[in-house]
């Protein structure tokens, strides 16, 4: 049954977030063996969202129960061919990852590196990482966000397709547990100055995120992979933004101490 308790009132909030996708669907056909580990693999470990304007909005999922155990969970949105995904899950086995993507051969690898690893604490969602912030997962659910290497869309009529907007950094810090982190990394300069802009622009009067000055809860190391090597050799350094939701003030005493 539908819990339509706090889901509801972010839906409703959801309609001042920007719903133009900030991803592009690439087409790409699966190997043989990629395909076995579509057809055995993903009923069990991924999930596919309605797309759509007329699609229904989705059922809150239930963490614990996605993941069979209940653990700090990191949401990774664009996992891309999920080498990172996988090498930090291995690193952190009591830390659970719902990694979001809408490649499905870069899913369908991950899937592999699943198996291979005998990993037990990644789940997965092919579509849009807003439909899975806004509707899927519930406020103060989450431990981390992880966005590495998101689309830089750098023509300035495309801006708008930015994942980090003013709007999806509120909903990602209303998914954040006080204490959780979001940690996002670009090699585009261009982008960089627009996230620093974006999180030094935050309502401190609406859920925030602020500088990390402390231990993080979860693994802040990621794994260098082929493409950021690449950035590299070019001459692109990579920028990288740590933040945390801060803790929830203290409830002023009442007069008179405890009843």
């Amino acid at each position: 049954m539908r819990n339509d308790g706090p889901v509801s009132e972010s839906l409703d909030q959801s309609r001042r977030y920007p719903r133009v996708t900030s991803f592009r669907f690439r087409r790409g056909s699966l190997t043989s063996g990629q395909q076995r580990n579509w057809e055995t693999l993903w009923p069990r470990l991924g999930r596919d969202l309605a797309i759509g304007v007329d699609r229904v909005p989705e059922d809150a999922v239930d963490l614990p129960e996605l993941f069979g155990r209940d653990a700090p969970v990191v949401l990774e949105i664009g996992s891309g061919t999920g080498v990172s995904t996988a090498a930090m899950a291995e690193a952190e086995p009591d830390v659970d990852v719902l990694a979001v993507e809408v490649y499905k051969p870069g899913l369908a690898q991950l899937l592999g590196l699943v198996d291979r690893g005998g990993l037990t604490n990644i789940r997965m969602v092919r579509g849009d990482a807003v439909v899975v912030l806004t509707e899927l997962l519930r406020p103060q659910s989450l431990t981390g966000i992880r966005v590495f290497f998101p689309d830089p869309w750098p023509k300035s009529r495309h801006h708008k397709r930015r994942l980090v907007q003013s709007g999806t950094l509120e909903l990602m810090a209303d998914r954040l547990k006080p204490g959780g982190v979001l940690h996002i990394a670009t090699d585009h300069a261009g982008y960089a100055e627009w996230i620093a802009e974006h999180l030094a622009t935050q309502r401190p009067d609406r859920p925030h995120v602020i500088q990390l000055t402390r231990d993080a809860p979860i693994l802040l190391d990621r794994p260098t992979t082929k493409f950021e090597g690449r950035a590299e050799r070019e001459g692109r350094g990579v920028n990288e933004f740590v933040y945390v939701r801060p803790d929830l003030p203290t409830p002023p005493a009442t007069e008179g101490g405890d009843a």
